[in-house]
């Protein structure tokens, strides 16, 4: 069985090509700023046409749409992760809720690629060294727990700290570098 790709790739998450982009969403999924923003504008307003009818995800959670005009991917799946020093010392699990989850739908839809950005690490909050430690980790488990099920699992970064920060977690997490 083909072990699946993981890898840390550097751009913009509306432009890659894999079957489900994730969202980094707020609770009301009727978009935001940062890479919400991005996603909701480059989907077109089919996008938030579909999220209002979802009624909002709790933090932790995931739900997944149509892309849209995001022609590279077929689905997002919007996550909210947490928003750093108020879930009374629940945020890494939180966290490591939304990669999992988010790895379940897209297998459950069918999706054998997915890129993610870095959940909650802009306007939440959450220290980058530490969110690329549970995001990856939580990647990690994911796949060991379920071998075959994916081919590729992207972390998509923005900005060269994020990407350098996710380099070194992942030397950490799997004890090599990422092809990407």
């Amino acid at each position: 069985m083909p072990k699946t790709v993981v890898s840390v790739v550097q751009g913009d998450i509306t432009k890659r090509t894999v079957d489900a982009i994730v969202n980094a969403a707020n609770n009301t999924l009727l978009g935001g700023g940062g890479v919400d923003g991005a996603i909701h504008r480059a989907a077109g307003p089919e996008l938030l046409e579909e999220c209002r009818r979802l009624r909002g995800c709790a933090t932790g959670e995931a739900k997944i749409t149509k892309a849209y005009r995001i022609t590279q991917a077929r689905y997002v799946i919007h996550t909210v992760g947490p928003i750093y020093g108020r879930e009374n010392g629940r945020e890494a699990s939180l966290l490591a809720s939304c990669y999992t989850q988010s790895l379940q739908l897209a297998a459950d839809h069918n999706c054998r690629s997915l890129a993610f950005p870095s959940i909650s690490t802009g306007a939440y909050g959450y220290p980058i060294e530490e969110a690329s430690l549970v995001a990856l980790t939580a990647v990690r488990d994911f796949l060991d727990q379920n071998p075959g099920l994916l081919d590729l699992v992207e972390i998509t970064t923005f900005s060269d700290r994020d990407y350098r920060a996710y380099q070194r977690a992942f030397g950490k997490i799997f004890g090599s570098t990422p092809d990407g």
